[in-house]
């Protein structure tokens, strides 16, 4: 039997038995294995890995250890830029797409409140959910540590927590998305784009209390749903200010 020792940095050790967090651990095999597998073995998502050093020298996913062989497994970096390492995965994404699982559909409404581009149906299973991510390019969400494992996602975030704000937040950070924010440009009900409609074209689609009001209104081009400021834009304007403070921290 073969063996490799293992050692995972920062939050990676979050997805580890408490028993193995912050520590080396052998991890033994049979015949040839590569590092992606070893590293999914421990628990770990592909997706959650940036970089692997076998001995201190940068390996890609197919490298296949030796007996004994130290492997240090790191997360994403926030501080510095491993660019000119090994990449694990193809470059990354100019404009993010996402693409979540069926119990994410409060994060899918947040993620298109901000102006991105988030494919959501409670109906998709995981096989469906693992080939759209690849053949549209779309980072793939959830909660499934499993997910994350297929060969065919190569970008995929595992959500750690069950509070919705707290799961955009962690998205934002994990993709630097701040700058990209594009707020009310597109449908939280069907993730189409929104247009500038007037009023007089849709007034007849207005409760009466709304007709009163001096809005700017925005229609949905793919659904037809309207928009307009009134009192839930406050609290949205709140949310997407919070998201900025906390991201500056």
């Amino acid at each position: 039997m073969t063996g490799a020792i293992f050692r995972f940095y920062a939050e990676l050790n979050d997805l580890l038995p408490e028993r193995q967090r912050y520590r080396e651990q052998r991890i033994e095999f049979k015949g040839q294995q590569t590092v992606k597998h070893l590293i999914e073995s421990a628990g770990i998502p592909h997706t959650e890995v940036d970089l692997i050093l076998a001995n201190g020298n940068p390996v890609d996913f197919s490298y296949v250890p030796n007996e004994g062989e130290l492997i240090s497994v790191y997360p994403m970096f926030e501080s510095f830029d491993i660019s000119t390492l090994t990449q694990l995965r193809p470059k990354a994404l100019r404009e993010p797409k996402f693409i979540l699982d069926g119990h994410l559909g409060r994060l899918a409404a947040y993620l298109r409140m901000l102006g991105f581009d988030a494919l959501y149906r409670n109906e998709i299973d995981d096989e469906q959910l693992a080939r759209i991510s690849k053949e549209e390019k779309r980072i793939l969400l959830t909660r499934d540590r499993g997910l994350l494992k297929r060969n065919e996602v190569t970008h995929g975030f595992l959500l750690k927590t069950l509070d919705p704000r707290q799961q955009l937040l962690s998205v934002v950070l994990r993709f630097d998305l701040v700058r990209l924010f594009k707020p009310f440009t597109r449908c939280i009900a069907c993730n189409g784009q929104l247009e500038p409609v007037d009023k007089k074209e849709i007034i007849g689609q207005l409760e009466p209390k709304t007709k009163k009001y001096f809005y700017k209104f925005k229609k949905c081009t793919n659904c037809g749903k309207i928009y307009w400021a009134g009192s839930h834009h406050k609290r949205m304007r709140e949310l997407i200010e919070w998201l900025k403070n906390e991201a500056s921290e």
